[in-house]
């Protein structure tokens, strides 16, 4: 760790940005709030390394769910049916253990088979 203070000081600021979403999330429809608490679950069963990347997913879906909310939609009309397929859409940037463990198994086959090999 080259700095930790600076470390420290990015940590304890993206946790009161969390807090902060949060107190967003709790101001939400009911419907909306069990929704974002499933998705949350379920995502963070996902995360890999330090889970910063799912804090900022998570702050984009509260946009998204107040602006669904405000403007009177069905919370299964922001997500759509496939809640599952929303939350690995949103997934598809964020580091988790399935991208880093086919990471890691690519590595391990290119390390000894890849010698210029596409």
């Amino acid at each position: 760790m080259k700095n930790p203070v600076a470390y420290f000081k990015k940590v304890a600021q993206e946790k009161r940005e969390y807090r902060a979403a949060m107190e967003r999330v709790r101001a939400l429809p009911e419907d909306y709030r069990f929704v974002y608490d499933k998705i949350q679950h379920y995502m963070w069963g996902h995360v890999a390394g330090d889970g910063m990347d799912m804090t900022v997913i998570l702050a984009d879906l509260v946009d998204l769910f107040e602006q669904g909310a405000a403007d009177g939609r069905d919370v299964l009309d922001v997500t759509g049916q496939d809640v599952a397929a929303f939350c690995d859409d949103l997934l598809a940037g964020a580091k988790t253990y399935r991208g880093t463990k086919q990471d890691a198994l690519n590595r391990a086959i290119m390390g000894k088979l890849g010698n210029g090999r596409a």
